[in-house]
């Protein structure tokens, strides 16, 4: 059936058609309908974090940058089922972190580089997309870790280092075989030499698989303008010394609740005991037997403890203020928890434990939020402790292994099925297998392990803003950098190394910057303290060793002699961005030092050495017994380090601008809190042990000590204080 249309009516349609497509055009993005479509419901768009403008035919003219810029804490957008070719370039959405562009009809992908924040993005059923826009996205967005609804943080990672770094190198290459500065440099010659090394790159640097050529292309040119700007425009040394402090936030999920049953001895009483600094005993204290198991070369003991030569010269100091206030917080220990017995023996007094650390949580106007999980390791078990309760709440136990070291960290967890990826918490382990245990202690699941050396591993730590780079050290003396990546529903993961760290010694303590994370790296070690370049994707190649760029010197240095070495870095830990305490070995003080001070010297030329501007020192015991680590609560400005008596010497660190620091006379401790000494029901007390490790949540609410003796034992603040 055939059905005809006079002249008139064929018009009237057409007329219609235009004044249907007319209204059409009219509807572009407005505030009123970014208002109706965002959420939470405000009236202003800055308060606006969820916007979604799906299935509404939008063109890239129908998305209008200035408008769309007052979206400043937007986190989550969806733009699905448009016909989008390309985003707007230089919209900055500082806060958006999810993207949903899947649907559309995008082109180009590099106009999305303003989104430097955004950590998930959709683009499925995007014809136009190939491969090497997929590996664009993943250098474009430093931040990206989950793509179409897969984790992609190590792939990306390896993309933005490993393989940019081998670009890199062919690139330089290329430059150093063929090209060279014209003399004089001109504007016009440098243009013609850009367009012609350029070009010769990327016909001569061949890496990859073909599918890939594009991005090679792409990446080598962008990789040679760089190096020849960087030829032209070498960078300036800064001229001020002085470091930034800015504070910077990690998410981390919140902790499990749920409880098991108890593994503290219900025999054991405690005695508490305190003695305040005015109460300090002057005389040597006894030697106790050395531990072994972290050590590596053994000393002769003596029959007394010689003297810090501290007393009689003083070091030499800055003129910053730093005092010990004398009103300390007042702790009452509240357990005495023996998980870590060989076969679940509460006799076993023998069993030495090595870290712990508190679970962190997500940044929280809440005060009352802080962490009360904390994580312990020694003998062949990991436990978690609800410290309020005293239960165990997790235990890991492998056969075989000896736990030396652990550390917490946050990765992101895709659950499949278009479910926005979640931050998990997750806890590695490593020790005398050297292998790493990787934990999600929320699902209770042990979900992988990896070989990180053929030694027994002495430390681990994550950089807290790149949750999945883990550092392991080793008793090979080697620090190595791992991209751990996130882990899917069904706990798939993967790792890749991305850095060799090269020590002369066993390194014994990892610590990060506070602010720069990514750019160095310090290590207590055997032999003194060094100083490491960790930035991925400059000149160096990220998967070669590298060596220190600095050693950081003490004062107590010029004090050694045949028989006394004070090298040995034992306690490492920031106090503030700027402020560093580390103890050495056989000094009985703890220094207190400027980090940013101390790196702005020129490194000796000879041994690469500075010496650390010391800000002040408090004093600690006099014992020879070595491995007792400090750690640092910046929240509360609080330094504790336990001794060989189970005593713990509590340091709060106040006024730093309001009182000198006298020279000479080292900082007394705010109080020194005595071994509780536990009772077993039918023995005698247990005497104080050796304090091997200390730890505290950030509101300094709990604070957690490990003996040598298989005992940990948990303090409580007294909120009346």
């Amino acid at each position: 059936m055939c059905i005809e249309f006079s002249r008139e009516s064929s018009v009237c349609g057409r007329t219609v058609l235009k004044l249907l497509r007319s209204q059409y055009t009219m509807e572009k993005i407005t505030e009123k309908l970014l208002l109706e479509k965002g959420s939470p419901k405000t009236n202003k768009l800055d308060k606006i974090k969820t916007l979604n403008l799906s299935k509404l035919q939008l063109k890239n003219q129908d998305l209008p940058v200035k408008l769309l810029s007052g979206l400043r804490s937007l986190e989550r957008w969806d733009l699905s089922g448009n016909r989008i070719q390309e985003f707007p370039k230089n919209l900055e959405l500082p806060a958006l972190r999810y993207l949903d562009l899947s649907d559309n009809q995008m082109e180009d992908v590099t106009t999305l580089e303003s989104l430097s924040h955004l950590e998930e993005l959709k683009l499925e059923d995007n014809l136009y997309i190939t491969v090497s826009d997929n590996h664009k996205l993943m250098v474009l967005l430093p931040k990206l870790r989950m793509y179409n609804g897969k984790d992609v943080s190590t792939s990306a990672n390896h993309l933005r280092f490993v393989y940019s770094e081998n670009l890199r190198t062919r690139t330089i290459a290329v430059w150093e075989k063929s090209f060279s500065l014209p003399d004089p440099v001109t504007a016009e010659k440098l243009s013609t030499l850009e367009k012609n090394f350029v070009n010769a790159a990327q016909q001569q640097v061949k890496y990859g698989p073909s599918s890939v050529s594009d991005f090679t292309k792409w990446r080598v040119e962008i990789i040679a303008k760089e190096y020849l700007l960087s030829l032209v425009e070498p960078k300036k040394e800064p001229e001020s010394n002085e470091v930034t402090e800015t504070k910077e936030s990690c998410e981390i999920s919140t902790p499990t609740k749920r409880k098991q049953s108890p593994v503290a001895d219900a025999n054991i009483r405690l005695t508490p005991r305190k003695k305040l600094r005015s109460d300090l005993p002057e005389s040597p204290v006894p030697v106790s037997p050395r531990k072994t198991a972290l050590r590596l070369k053994s000393q002769p003991l003596t029959d007394s403890v010689r003297m810090s030569p501290r007393k009689t010269e003083p070091p030499p100091v800055t003129p910053t203020r730093v005092k010990s206030c004398s009103k300390p917080l007042r702790l009452k220990p509240l357990h005495v928890l023996q998980c870590h017995s060989k076969q679940d023996n509460s006799d076993d007094f023998s069993t030495q434990l090595w870290a712990c650390a508190f679970q962190p949580l997500p940044d929280s106007t809440d005060d009352s939020a802080g962490s009360r999980l904390v994580a312990t390791c020694g003998g062949d078990s990991v436990c978690v402790i609800d410290c309020e309760t005293g239960m165990v709440m997790k235990k890991y136990k492998v056969s075989g292994e000896e736990f030396f070291s652990l550390a917490w960290s946050t990765v992101l967890m895709s659950r499949g099925g278009g479910a926005p990826a979640q931050h998990c918490s997750i806890l590695a382990a490593g020790g005398k297998r050297g292998l790493v245990k990787l934990i999600h202690p929320r699902n209770n699941m042990a979900y992988g392990e990896f070989r990180a050396s053929r030694k027994a591993l002495s430390v681990l730590r994550f950089n807290h803003q790149q949750g999945n780079f883990l550092f392991t050290g080793s008793y090979d003396n080697k620090i190595v950098m791992w991209d751990i990546g996130g882990v899917d529903s069904q706990y798939n993961y993967k790792v890749v190394q991305l850095m060799l760290l090269e020590t002369s010694a066993t390194p014994l303590h990892i610590c990060l910057p506070p602010t720069s994370p990514s750019t160095h790296l310090l290590t207590a070690c055997e032999d003194g303290l060094h100083c490491f370049n960790t930035q991925l994707g400059n000149n160096n190649s990220t998967t070669k060793s590298r060596s220190k760029e600095m050693e950081i010197t003490f004062p107590i240095y010029k004090k050694e002699d045949k028989d006394h070495d004070y090298h040995t870095v034992d306690g490492l830990s920031f106090l503030a961005n700027d402020i560093v305490a580390s103890k050495n070995h056989l000094h009985g003080s703890i220094y207190l030092w400027s980090w940013s001070k101390t790196k702005a010297q020129r490194p000796d030329k000879k041994n690469r050495t500075v010496c650390a501007v010391v800000l002040a020192e408090l004093q600690w015991a006099n014992t020879e017994i070595p491995y007792l680590a400090l750690n640092t609560c910046p929240g509360q400005v609080y330094v504790v380090c336990g001794d060989d008596k189970g005593r713990l010497w509590t340091y709060h660190i106040t006024d730093l601008q309001n009182n000198r620091f006298q020279s000479g006379k080292p900082i007394q401790p705010t109080e020194v809190l005595e071994w509780p000494t536990p009772v077993k029901k039918g023995q005698s007390q247990v005497e104080g042990p050796s304090i091997n490790s200390v730890a505290m949540d950030p509101e300094l609410r709990y604070l957690v000590a490990l003996s040598d003796k298989n005992m940990v034992i948990v303090w409580k603040r007294d909120e009346r204080s």
